[in-house]
């Protein structure tokens, strides 16, 4: 599995820098995020000794024994979407919370991070795709609830994310893509400097995420292999 690992981890590095090549980017400045759903502990622990040093997971029932097993070896991301009830122990697991959706998740997000004294950084997950089956807020609200969430004093607002869209048309994913970007522009303006996170690409789809400026990539299958449900 280690070696399996290592050369699935070249052939990433080297597709990204591929990517910044083509498209006038520096690989420098992407980062990754091992997705590491249906994979036990011990995966999370080969990634983060190889080099990676940001995890995301998309269950708290499945993320939570991993993440006290290993240690606060890495900087954990909750990619899911994630529901009202079980807020109280996402701030508590993850360091990231890149599925805000709604001012009502972030309000409890707030509410229950003050509870333990922690401000946890939040991305706004946008739906630009429009697929009925995607979790995110709706690209013409985002810009509202990005002003409001903003205000709230547990909340560090970072960043944006989104899913790309289920197709094989390349310039699809790509509109999608910059749909976001531009979204992105508008944040950073209200939020300022701190805003500087466009989490947005997976293994299929990641080179037209960095064509549209994504700065963070989302990758299990790329790093692990087929995933087993």
């Amino acid at each position: 599995m280690k070696e399996e690992l290592s050369d699935n981890l070249r052939e990433l590095h080297g597709r990204i820098v591929e990517a910044c090549d083509e498209y006038d980017r520096d690989a420098d400045d992407i980062i990754i995020v091992a997705i590491t759903k249906t994979h036990p502990a011990v995966a999370i622990k080969r990634v983060v000794a190889a080099g990676i040093h940001n995890i995301g997971e998309s269950r708290i029932q499945e993320a939570e024994p991993k993440i006290i097993e290993v240690g606060q070896i890495a900087r954990f991301h909750m990619v899911g979407h994630l529901q009202s009830n079980k807020v109280k122990k996402a701030v508590e697991l993850f360091d990231v919370i890149q599925s805000v959706d709604s001012y009502k998740l972030a309000e409890e997000i707030d509410r229950r991070a003050a509870e333990i004294d922690r401000i946890i950084e939040c991305y706004v997950e946008v739906n630009c795709s429009g697929e009925d089956q995607k979790y995110g807020a709706a690209p013409g609200k985002v810009v509202e609830l990005i002003q409001r969430v903003n205000y709230l004093d547990n909340i560090n607002l970072t960043g944006l994310m989104t899913v790309g869209p289920l197709t094989d048309d390349r310039e699809h994913i790509r509109r999608t893509f910059r749909m976001c970007q531009e979204i992105f522009k508008e944040g950073r303006d209200i939020v300022g400097d701190d805003f500087d996170t466009l989490s947005m690409g997976m293994t299929d789809d990641f080179e037209l995420a960095i064509a549209e400026g994504s700065t963070m990539i989302r990758i299990g299958t790329g790093i692990f292999g087929p995933r087993e449900d």
